[in-house]
């Protein structure tokens, strides 16, 4: 109980209505299990993520509920039986009812999950961005949506190298189903972005960095949804331009960028980082007409402001976009891009998305879908009341999730676990960046 004059109680309400949520969440749940016992773990594996757990492991996240061995949590990922994509389908239904805009954008890109062994779905030496190099690692595709209300994930495909698929009897060992193929990023990506539309999810721009801008077939696919996109292209991308843009050709990237005239740069943000606005000089040209009336394909340029004396090094991007666009509506799709990159740190920081401990296909889908459940719920609870704790320590409602009625945790613990009880027996509520606490009753 927090005592009336406790200075954390606006902190402490926010908690509570995390907790609402949560419980929401978990409710959300029910539906995809038969049996009751795998629903309430599945539930207090959501809790768990959402908790102040150390490692979103299953040893730690047992304890968070109060079970003596991880087992029922652990079955969560690799035996009871669920659809993890019905559950992803639901997460998406939840974000668009809770922050849907008609001019969202949807952000593709990836991760990598860095691991040891050969053992794991999809792992092999391949670049990751959060290694900033080569390692070993399984990488997954994700597609992140944005929004005046806030960013969230929607969907996620694990990339499969194509090594893996000359040797079947690994892809079996690994839980691989086997009709699946080896397919590229961008294939992965376009999966995920046809899904998402063709579900209704509100969306007027697509933006992702050069691996996906550079695949012809994914910008095409877009087009012919009327789709606008900002995508990250290589300086040497092939272009054409076309009256009344330009006389009939076909150039590079970085050939045209020569050409733009100092004038055509406009001094602008692409939206709010963690330093403040993120300004830059932006250009933009025309190229030709769309194949759809109304319709242009352009180029876009950036570069930093304290470059503009010349030999600058800069960053381009492919343009749909319909006739009437001007560039300050332009520029915040591109600015979009690095809403992803913040997601992914908030998800790995917060909600365990990379510390899973299971080398199979499911226990990566599973794991990774209810960890986006889980991220989106912290969104939700942000935007509701403008702000919540990054991390919010709560007790459960559930009268299973300090026990198992089946038998297959273990009895429940007594103590008090590591996120239920700070220093001196306070409960905390962690919230960045300082640390508020409240006299425990």
């Amino acid at each position: 109980m927090v005592t009336a004059e406790c200075v954390c109680r606006d902190e402490g309400q926010l908690a509570e209505d995390a907790t609402t949520l949560v419980e929401e969440a978990a409710a959300m749940l029910r539906p995809h299990f038969a049996r009751p016992e795998a629903h309430s773990h599945a539930a207090d594996y959501l809790r768990g993520l959402l908790a102040d757990v150390e490692r979103k492991n299953g040893w730690q996240l047992a304890e968070q509920a109060g079970y003596e061995h991880p087992r029922g949590i652990q079955r969560v990922l690799d035996r009871y039986a669920w659809d993890a994509d019905a559950v992803r389908d639901d997460l998406r239904q939840y974000v668009v009812a809770e922050l849907g805009d008609p001019t969202g954008v949807l952000v593709v890109d990836e991760t990598g999950f860095p691991k040891q062994g050969k053992h794991s779905a999809g792992v092999a030496r391949q670049y990751s961005g959060t290694l900033g190099k080569i390692g070993n690692c399984p990488v997954g595709v994700f597609l992140g949506y944005a929004s005046a209300k806030g960013h969230v994930a929607l969907d996620r495909e694990l990339f499969v190298p194509q090594e893996w698929f000359t040797d079947r009897q690994r892809c079996h060992t690994a839980g691989i189903p086997d009709d699946v193929e080896h397919r590229t990023k961008p294939q992965l990506a376009l999966t995920m972005l046809e899904r998402a539309l063709d579900a209704g999810v509100p969306a007027a721009w697509v933006t992702g960095d050069a691996v996906y801008g550079s695949d012809g077939k994914l910008r095409r696919a877009l087009e012919e949804r009327a789709r606008g996109y900002v995508l990250a292209v290589r300086s040497n991308q092939p272009v054409s331009t076309w009256p009344p843009y330009g006389g009939p050709g076909q150039s590079s990237v970085a050939t045209l960028a020569a050409t733009v005239p100092p004038e055509a740069w406009q001094r602008l943000s692409c939206g709010d980082g963690a330093q403040g606005p993120r300004v830059y000089d932006w250009a933009w040209a025309p190229l030709r007409p769309a194949l759809q009336q109304g319709w242009v394909h352009s180029l876009l340029l950036r570069r930093h402001p304290e470059s503009a004396s010349g030999g600058e090094e800069l960053a381009s991007y492919l343009v749909y976009a319909p006739e009437d666009a001007t560039l300050a509506a332009i520029v915040p799709v591109a600015g979009a891009r690095w809403s992803i990159d913040d997601l992914f740190k908030l998800a790995k920081g917060q909600v365990g998305l990379d510390q899973y401990e299971v080398r199979s296909w499911r226990g990566w889908y599973r794991h990774i879908t209810l960890a986006l459940l889980a991220l989106a719920v912290l969104t939700v609870a942000a935007q509701k009341k403008g702000g919540l704790p990054a991390r919010a320590t709560f007790r459960s409602r559930s009268q299973r999730s300090a026990g198992c009625s089946s038998g297959s945790c273990g009895q429940r613990s007594t103590a008090p676990t590591r996120s239920q009880l700070g220093p001196a027996g306070v409960v905390t509520i962690r919230k960045s960046p300082k640390l508020v606490t409240c006299a425990a009753a």
